[in-house]
């Protein structure tokens, strides 16, 4: 049946404007995530990346800025997971990838939920915690779970990328899970460890999902 002149096909094209803009949100997640944290380290009394967690900016009088942080990349990142379902469909690594990076997103939600306990100096003047609340318990485990699913998301998103011809990016997508891992190991010595080795992961998200947005806009 002739389509009438001036009439605009539905669906087909609408689907790969949504599913680039959710890949947008996933780019965005991790970096914003990171100017915002580092801004707000860098003004808040007390704080110190080589002995406080990003986290614990949640505390405070200001805390809510943190808090709202971790909901707004939560919400990216589940945009960011939803998007890489539907670029990738029933391709390889189309079912486990997204729904790790999903798992991420779970995590930076239960983050905001569960503030992590005040210690080393931070809120002003917090002594050292001698033991985990339920609170920071709870943020610990979730923020443990979420990193581990990211670096299995890695792994898992190496396929497609190769087999799109992103060799490079496939090799690197299964290196880099040995660094996030290296600084949660190196975070005894420095909790700034753990700050890059959580850094790298989210910085390796979002180029790992800008690669693919580029190959939905360009296919």
């Amino acid at each position: 049946m002739a389509r009438r002149a001036g009439s605009t096909p539905a669906g087909p094209a609408q689907a790969p404007r949504a599913t680039r803009l959710l890949l947008r949100g996933g780019v965005l997640a991790g970096p914003l995530f990171l100017v915002a944290g580092t801004a707000q380290g860098l003004t808040r009394d007390g704080f110190a990346f080589t002995r406080n967690a990003i986290s614990q900016l949640a505390l405070g009088e200001a805390g809510w800025i943190q808090t709202a942080n971790f909901l707004l990349t939560a919400a990216l990142l589940a945009a960011g997971a939803i998007g890489l379902r539907r670029a990738l469909r029933r391709g390889a690594g189309g079912t486990w990838g997204p729904v790790l990076v999903g798992v991420l997103a779970a995590s930076f939600l239960a983050a905001a939920l569960f503030a992590a306990d005040a210690g080393a100096g931070f809120p002003a003047g917090a002594p050292d915690a001698t033991s985990l609340s339920a609170d920071g318990a709870a943020h610990m485990i979730s923020g443990m779970a979420g990193y581990l699913a990211l670096c299995a998301a890695f792994l898992v998103l190496a396929g497609p990328l190769a087999a799109r011809g992103h060799r490079g990016w496939a090799v690197a997508s299964r290196l880099v899970p040995l660094g996030v891992l290296a600084g949660f190991a190196g975070s005894s010595a420095t909790v700034l460890a753990f700050t890059l080795g959580a850094g790298l992961g989210l910085v390796w998200l979002a180029a790992v999902t800008a690669r693919l947005l580029t190959d939905v806009s360009h296919p």
